[in-house]
């Protein structure tokens, strides 16, 4: 009877030991894991000390797993976070080393986010261009350097590509316009040069796109305008010459632009002015010329129009006292003259927002 009962544990341990390994994570994916960790140095929080045991996808922290297949499908770590773990510390993160190409033997990744930890380094490894499912990139906040991936446009599924915030140098590739199913991209505060994709049009699902504070040269591509669904255009504070395309007012849904502090000259197109969803505007500290569009009717509604040191010239549309809302307006620093129009939004507009054109007189300034 003992030699039975025995039997019976060494069989149900056994069982249990195959359960466990079927439904546990592949070996191959624990080591990737386990690489990836051996790469970088997380010294306050200890999010690392539940990475133990046989099964990266048993409470693994930040790791989640497709419950079918055991394959590893998201790392999400954010160095910015409400987990209790972050508020326990009574800090936010940090963390040194750089990205592991061994992530790239993770095949089955829909989600990759690495994001404000401040110190991780080096470059992006070229070989995540290669992961078929990837619909997420996220790794913002870091000092990542080099350029970005020349085969990006390999990732026909991702969704989202946020590199902010990094030290990503090098040119806007032109395999960017291949990612058909993009929807989110920011690449702001980087030190990306040359010009931008002109074919970034076909990005036709793209609602943002954030660009600014790079050293982007070059004219602003019309094809944006072709992207439907863009509400949020931002390019400012880079190196960008030439006029403003006159198509970019006529996008339907655009309700935030940013051209400020680059180099643009000519005249700012009517059809930016007139759109009755752009809710936002700046175009400050750059060359524009010409006279303000005299084109504001009782459905224009901005939150903020920014045109401040420009090179406009002549006076300020009395149709401006027609606009149904402007919350803020500033035309300082610019060349006009004559008398500011009296009423909204002009009664509640302090005076720096007038100041120093050449002959601007009335309220809020000294009388005409």
């Amino acid at each position: 009877m003992e030699f039975a009962e025995t039997q019976l544990v060494i069989t149900a341990t056994v069982l249990l030991a195959v359960t466990v390994a079927v439904n546990a994570c592949p070996p191959s994916d624990r080591e990737a894991l386990l690489a990836f960790k051996a790469a970088v140095t997380e010294p306050y929080l200890g999010i690392f000390n539940s990475w133990t045991g046989s099964d990266c996808c048993a409470n693994w922290y930040g790791v989640s797993c497709d419950p079918d297949s055991k394959r590893v499908a998201d790392i999400i770590l954010r160095g910015e976070s409400e987990d209790p773990i972050f508020e326990k510390a009574g800090r936010s993160g940090y963390m040194t080393g750089s990205l592991s190409p061994s992530l790239c033997k993770l095949d089955r990744l829909t989600t990759l986010v690495v994001a404000d930890w401040k110190a991780i380094s080096g470059d992006i490894p070229t070989c995540l261009t290669s992961l078929p499912h990837l619909r997420i990139l996220d790794l913002i906040g870091n000092k990542i350097s080099g350029p970005i991936p020349v085969d990006i446009g390999n990732l026909n599924r991702l969704t989202v590509l946020n590199l902010a915030d990094n030290q990503i140098s090098g040119s806007l590739p032109p395999s960017l316009a291949k990612l058909n199913s993009l929807m989110h991209l920011d690449l702001s505060n980087n030190r990306l040069a040359g010009e931008t994709p002109t074919d970034i049009g076909k990005l036709s699902m793209m609602s943002r796109a954030l660009l600014n504070r790079n050293e982007l040269t070059g004219p602003i591509p019309t094809s944006f305008a072709n992207i439907y669904r863009l509400a949020d255009l931002d390019l400012s504070q880079n190196r960008l010459t030439g006029s403003i395309p006159v198509q970019i007012g006529s996008m339907p849904v655009l309700s935030t632009l940013n051209l400020d502090s680059n180099r643009l000259t000519g005249s700012i197109p009517e059809t930016l002015l007139s759109n009755s969803g752009l809710n936002i505007l700046n175009l400050s500290r750059n060359g524009l010329e010409g006279k303000l569009p005299d084109v504001f009717s009782p459905k224009t509604y901005f939150t903020a129009i920014d045109l401040s040191y420009n090179n406009l010239r002549g006076s300020i549309p009395t149709t401006l006292a027609a606009a149904k809302f402007i919350g803020h307006l500033d035309l300082s620093h610019n060349h006009l003259c004559g008398a500011i129009p009296s009423g909204s939004p002009f009664d509640h507009l302090e005076a720096s927002s007038f100041a120093d054109n050449d002959c601007l007189c009335g309220m809020p300034l000294q009388t005409c």
